[in-house]
């Protein structure tokens, strides 16, 4: 097998087990995420809005 499926297949099994066993904890965390990747998203578009002027 090639070691990017197995990562891949593992990663999956840790994210399921975590939403099964936590579902409110799991919610956290993409929430957290979502909240990174708006942080980091405005953070861009304020930099390409400073570049510009």
């Amino acid at each position: 097998m090639d070691i990017k499926k197995v990562l891949l297949y593992i990663a999956v099994v840790f994210v399921l087990y975590t939403i099964i066993t936590s579902p409110v904890q799991a919610a956290g965390m993409v929430q957290t995420g979502f909240e990174g990747i708006s942080s980091a998203a405005k953070g861009v578009g304020e930099f390409m809005t400073n570049l510009v002027r």
